[in-house]
């Protein structure tokens, strides 16, 4: 039976924490980054305006429309903040009449 030390119980401890650090660290950075913050426009709707489509939320899946292009990218934090804003403006437009 192979006996552990302490120097190397905190070794192997040590390196698995760091992989877990690494793994969960996009998930800690969309934690940490700041919420969006709502703002008047800084200048007027450009020529070709860009529109998000999001495809499919449980996938992460957002289709990006510019001109005459159109590319489909997984991106979890975009989506989820999309989704997150969307369902804010709905809230605050609940009473106006469009």
């Amino acid at each position: 039976m192979k006996t552990f030390s302490r120097r190397s119980f905190l070794k192997r401890t040590g390196v698995a924490a760091g992989a877990a650090a690494v793994t969960a660290s996009p998930a800690l950075a969309a934690a940490v980054e700041p919420a969006a913050v709502e703002t008047p426009p800084s200048g007027p709707i450009p020529h070709e305006p860009i529109v998000a489509v999001v495809r499919d939320a449980g996938l992460g899946e957002v289709t990006v429309l510019a001109g005459t292009t159109e590319k489909t990218y997984k991106d979890r934090t975009l989506v989820k903040r999309l989704l997150k804003v969307a369902a804010t403006n709905r809230g605050a437009n609940a009473g106006e009449v469009g």
